[in-house]
């Protein structure tokens, strides 16, 4: 592992270029090319560092078993489901805790923030 941070607003998957000088996590002889965020909760987050090897292993990996990650529980509404996303309650904070949500509760939640935003006599 080759970072913790503190709260953060970004999801877990999200990938940006590797710091300057940072190596592989996995290979410690090669130069990190992207860092990964893993695991996520209202504390921080794990970052990955992976060279272009590593990364296009994980990136095929990801990819390969999107569909199987996207199913199961819904968080908020208990029910099954197989479109699960991660999604933060925007009332917990951008660096709150990750749920997993099924498509039916984004809608309703976005559909409720909209609500409230058409309340105020400013917003177009």
């Amino acid at each position: 592992m080759a970072d913790v941070t503190g709260p953060i607003s970004t999801l877990p998957g999200a990938v940006a270029a590797a710091p300057t000088n940072q190596m592989c996590d996995t290979h410690p002889d090669r130069p990190a090319y992207r860092r990964v965020q893993g695991e996520t909760d209202s504390f921080g987050s794990e970052m990955h560092d992976m060279c272009l090897v590593c990364y296009e292993d994980h990136r095929k990996h990801r990819e390969a078993h999107q569909a199987e990650a996207a199913t199961g529980t819904c968080d908020w509404c208990r029910s099954h489901a197989t479109d699960l996303r991660n999604r933060r309650d925007h009332e917990e904070g951008m660096s709150g805790p990750v749920y997993r949500v099924c498509g039916a509760c984004v809608r309703r939640d976005n559909e409720a923030v909209l609500e409230e935003l058409n309340d105020y006599d400013d917003w177009d």
